[in-house]
């Protein structure tokens, strides 16, 4: 394998800019693995095709305005993404600034040094705080902004981007992406799923550089992307065995999701919860010990993420490659990326 194997031309007005309005309107491409039949909906009517007995799997992360506009001592201004996912809160940050830093550079804001630059690893820096952590994360919340991806152009502002690029069940604070695939819900959906009988389980895997990195011949032949942390509790862990043992289908809404299942297999099939993380990759040909059935959207070229995708369906048997699918999404105009629209494999 090598990463042109994952390259596709997507033409540039089929990148969302702007979610769908409501989330659940956006359009849904079902593909059955067992009947390579090819369906066309909304993601409103997902209940339709999701099997009663079946368990949802859904990543309840949540995104941290972690872009901040500081100051340098010479009067200029940095934008810094701060990696919180990777945050160990003992008072170090990572982050990836706009422009050139050097290390023991003092940044500021509203005229206090809050930050010194320490390290340099290429394009990545690290931040020792001149404030408390607990200053730093209000510092985020009331004048931090969300970390649009960089092929987002849009209107939206602040207050408009921290309700949409956030799902409906986010809880934990600690993405500097969302998990895409969940974007699509809404309490309504969750509810007709709910009404068919459909359970419902969550992990989380805080979402940074690993995720959406692009491919190399050095992560592929590694099978390793960046570190993210992860976790699944006891409980989610024991609901998920004991639907494994009554046959159900696990649907895993995104590919952290899946990631983070297939990463914890060994002790969810223990019944144990587990905590750390995770530099899985998923490569074909992969054994898929949890995930039966993929919720995702419409991915970047040259990504992991549709490495995951074309391995899973090797490992159902299908019929067709995600290449058939995404030049079948490309033809019925479906919009692409993070505020694109969505498949389901199954």
């Amino acid at each position: 394998m090598k990463p042109s194997d994952y390259n596709y031309h997507l033409p540039e007005g089929l990148i969302a800019h702007t979610p769908a309005e409501p989330r659940d309107s956006a359009r849904l491409l079902i593909y059955s693995t067992k009947t390579n039949e090819i369906v066309l909906d909304t993601f409103a009517h997902l209940a339709r095709y999701i099997p009663s007995k079946a368990l949802m799997v859904f990543n309840d992360t949540q995104v941290v305005p972690a872009r901040l506009e500081l100051m340098k001592l010479t009067g200029g201004t940095v934008r810094i993404l701060f990696l919180v996912n990777e945050w160990d809160r003992q008072g170090v940050i990572k982050g990836l600034p706009d422009r050139k830093l050097t290390v023991r550079d003092q940044l500021y804001f509203n005229h206090h040094a809050i930050l010194e630059v320490v390290d340099q690893h290429n394009e990545e820096f690290s931040f020792r705080l001149r404030i408390s952590v607990e200053e730093f994360e209000k510092l985020c919340k009331s004048h931090g902004r969300t970390p649009l991806p960089p092929y987002i152009h849009t209107s939206l502002n602040e207050e408009e981007a921290r309700t949409k690029y956030q799902t409906v069940f986010a809880s934990k604070p600690a993405s500097v992406a969302a998990p895409t695939a969940s974007l699509h819900f809404t309490e309504q959906v969750l509810r007709s799923l709910i009404e068919k009988g459909v359970d419902r389980a969550t992990v989380t895997l805080h979402v940074g550089r690993g995720t959406f990195a692009s491919l190399t011949p050095e992560s592929i032949q590694a099978k390793s992307l960046h570190s993210e942390p992860i976790q699944v509790s006891s409980e989610s862990a024991m609901r998920i065995l004991e639907a494994k043992n009554e046959g159900k289908i696990i649907v895993s809404s995104g590919t952290t999701a899946t990631r983070t299942l297939e990463a914890t297999a060994d002790s969810i099939l223990k019944g144990e919860g587990y905590t750390g993380e995770t530099t899985l990759m998923i490569t074909p040909p992969y054994d898929f010990k949890i995930v039966d059935a993929i919720i995702t959207n419409f991915h970047l070229p040259n990504t992991s993420l549709i490495m995951l995708v074309d391995a899973f369906l090797q490992a159902k048997g299908a019929q067709v490659s995600w290449r058939d699918l995404y030049e079948r999404a490309i033809k019925e105009k479906f919009r692409f990326y993070s505020f694109g629209d969505a498949m389901l494999i199954i």
